[in-house]
């Protein structure tokens, strides 16, 4: 009995021994969360606030005004006229909900313009305004689809009822258009050209309520010289094609934004570099959300150099008006073009180029980069680099050069034959100057057959040359330019084209000019080799780059291009001498091709003249692949001191009648003021 009030006395014990842990584990508990309640209130209290009001700051970057372009006197070619911009900075957490609410505001503001709006562009600004809506349309299956296809399904869920829009909620939807285009806290123009000052003025006072919008002032590029160049100045991408697609990585590693305006073409393409300038930077400071609180310009940024082109403006109007006089005067029906470049075959300089086309709808357009891409059969103009060959090559020398002219018959070819000794069996014994002075295509002919290993003729005999020669004639006339591309300072540039049916009666009629085809510019470069003595200088547009003064005017001198060799002849001397007295002698012999046209100019010139066969590929399409001549022609003056080149190619004429060499003198007398050009240097 004494047993079991014992063990009941254990038990009613150990009860309330349980309650009492079980109380202190619960006060235990209380007294920590009290505790650190306490000590995060107290303690670290002020950091946590801190945390709550935490802002981000971030460096944004802005596009500033592109370089100027200038010709060699000073004269702009391509400025910017600076207009009023309306720019939106998109936050980095806003919603397309959130700007729709800002277009909204800003609509009531400006006047956008509807009417590049795309279907599209609507569906994405119903999306913007009615997402709930949205997501009642969508199954749950579809909700949980990836991104891109989740897109494709709303679109197809906004019928053409939902996208009904008067032409003021089209003007919302063309502000949010633009706004969506931008990246998180990059800056897009909303609209900048023709913002009026009542435009400018409302905005200007609503800004504390348009989150993220700002007035600026934009740029755009213009001409003060029309359409002269332009085609070889370039262009420049606007705001909503940004960067180039092909390029868009190597403009994003360089620091450029998508939709940054950069140069697409020729000199803009090729200075983008000098042009584009360092890009004024912005301290954005974003709150929690992710809105614009602040931003404020920590570097004022610096606008982009200018270029100094080797152009002379003046002169270059004048080669213009030669090209399209002589295309306004039709004296071939045939001819529909006309190629012009003047150099300075001491530095590869550009004095003056152009190209001029007659269109399909009978209108004369620029045609400047057929000068650099465009090619054509030049003829006896390349027949000084056929006797600079003959010297590299070895089979003439200085006291050894005379070969027979004579018209040649090989078997399975057309005759051969140079136009001053047309008669089969006539033979006349010529060196290399009366050769390039007559324009002797038998004369290249026989340095091609002897550099083949062939020194005799028979008549209706075998042409026992290899095929494999022209590779080493093109290896020789490169030297000069001719087949390779001049290394000029414009991207895209043509290299020719070579003839690809390798026969052995197209190595002789390589040697004389018949065969592969040239590019203007390269006949350029291959004259100035000639003229300078043998130095081969890339083509050059720009020679200095330049500041921008505080008054906007031409700046300091930052940089100057130098000259460009590409190489050296390896020729001697005196063989190059020897060909440029056969230059001399065209023009000052009476037995040379150009004698009645410059005999007795005072600009004491030498050339060489030429005419290639050719098919007629020009934009009359009835006269497609009718056969035709082209007339080529290049000079160089004063003989002595060489100070410029002239390089002119006349393609597609009826007749083989020199075109060429008249319109070259006509360019020679506007350089030096002489001949019709003597009053207006008055």
């Amino acid at each position: 009995m004494e047993d079991n009030t014992q063990s009941k006395r254990k038990r009613k014990s150990h009860i309330p021994f349980r309650l009492n842990l079980l109380f202190f584990i619960v006060f235990s508990l209380f007294s920590a969360v009290i505790f650190r309640l306490g000590y995060l209130q107290i303690v670290r209290g002020d950091e946590f606030e801190a945390i709550v009001k935490r802002t981000e700051t971030t460096l944004v970057t802005e596009s500033v005004p592109r370089g100027l372009i200038y010709d060699r006197d000073g004269n702009i070619l391509v400025g910017n006229e600076p207009q009023h911009s309306i720019t939106y900075t998109r936050g980095a957490n806003t919603t397309a909900e959130e700007m729709s609410k800002v277009a909204s505001s800003l609509a009531g503001l400006i006047n956008v313009s509807i009417e590049e709006l795309t279907e599209r562009d609507l569906k994405d600004y119903w999306m913007a305004v009615n997402n709930e809506v949205m997501l009642e349309r969508l199954s749950d299956d579809e909700k949980l689809l990836p991104g891109s296809e989740l897109y494709e399904v709303e679109l197809e869920k906004i019928t053409a009822e939902d996208v009904a829009y008067s032409d003021e909620e089209k003007e919302i939807a063309a502000i949010f258009k633009r706004m969506n285009s931008a990246y998180a806290l990059s800056t897009t123009s909303i609209k900048n050209k023709d913002v009026s000052d009542e435009e400018l003025a409302q905005v200007s006072e609503k800004l504390s309520g348009l989150s993220g919008v700002d007035v600026a002032t934009d740029w755009v590029r213009i001409y003060p010289e029309s359409d002269l160049l332009k085609s070889i100045l370039g262009g420049v991408t606007s705001e909503k094609i940004g960067l180039p697609s092909d390029q868009v990585s190597t403009y994003l590693a360089k620091g450029y934004a998508r939709n940054d305006r950069v140069g697409n073409s020729y000199l803009e393409q090729e200075y983008e570099s000098v042009l584009s300038g360092t890009k004024s930077q912005w301290e954005t400071i974003t709150d929690q959300s992710g809105e614009v609180v602040t931003r404020e310009e920590s570097y004022e940024g610096k606008a982009g150099d200018n270029l100094v082109l080797t152009i002379d403006i003046d002169f270059q109007k004048e080669i213009e008006q030669i090209a399209t006089d002589f295309l306004n005067s039709n004296v071939d029906p045939y001819n529909d073009r006309i190629y012009i470049v003047a150099s300075d075959p001491n530095t590869g300089e550009i004095l003056g180029m152009t190209g001029k086309q007659i269109s399909a709808s009978n209108e004369i357009v620029d045609d400047a980069l057929g000068v650099i891409n465009s090619s054509y059969g030049m003829g006896s103009a390349v027949k000084g680099a056929m006797v600079l060959t003959g010297y590299m090559s070895g089979v003439i020398s200085t006291d050894n050069n005379v070969l027979v002219d004579e018209p040649l018959q090989f078997q399975g070819s057309n005759l051969k034959k140079s136009v001053f000794n047309p008669t089969v069996g006539s033979q006349v014994a010529i060196n290399d100057i009366d050769a390039l002075a007559r324009s002797s295509n038998v004369y290249m002919i026989k340095l091609a057959m002897l550099m083949g290993g062939q020194s005799s003729y028979e008549a209706g005999g075998t042409l026992n040359i290899s095929p494999d020669l022209i590779d080493e004639l093109r290896s020789y006339f490169s030297q000069f330019g001719l087949g390779v591309k001049t290394g000029i300072d414009l991207p895209n540039e043509g290299s020719g084209l070579t003839g690809f049916n390798q026969a052995a009666v197209n190595v002789v009629d390589q040697s004389f000019g018949q065969y592969d085809l040239y590019t203007t510019l390269q006949l350029s470069q291959y004259i100035n080799t000639i003229a300078n003595g043998g130095t081969r200088y890339a083509p050059q547009l720009v020679s200095e780059i330049r500041s921008t003064d505080a008054n906007g005017s031409l700046g300091a001198l930052e940089t100057t291009l130098d000259t460009k060799v590409m190489n050296q002849v390896d020729v001697d001397a005196e063989a190059m001498e020897r060909v440029q007295q056969g230059f001399y002698q065209v023009t000052h012999s009476a037995n040379g091709t150009a004698y009645s046209t410059f005999g007795k100019d005072p600009n004491n010139v030498a050339a060489k003249t030429g005419t290639a066969e050719a098919f007629y590929d020009g934009n009359n399409e009835n006269l497609k692949n009718e056969s035709v001549f082209n007339s080529t022609f290049v000079g160089y003056a004063p003989f002595d001191h060489p100070e410029i080149t002239v390089t002119v190619v006349v393609p597609y004429l009826r007749s083989e009648t020199g075109r060429a060499t008249p319109i070259a003198k006509k360019v020679f007398d506007a350089y030096f003021n002489t001949g019709d050009y003597a009053i207006k240097a008055e």
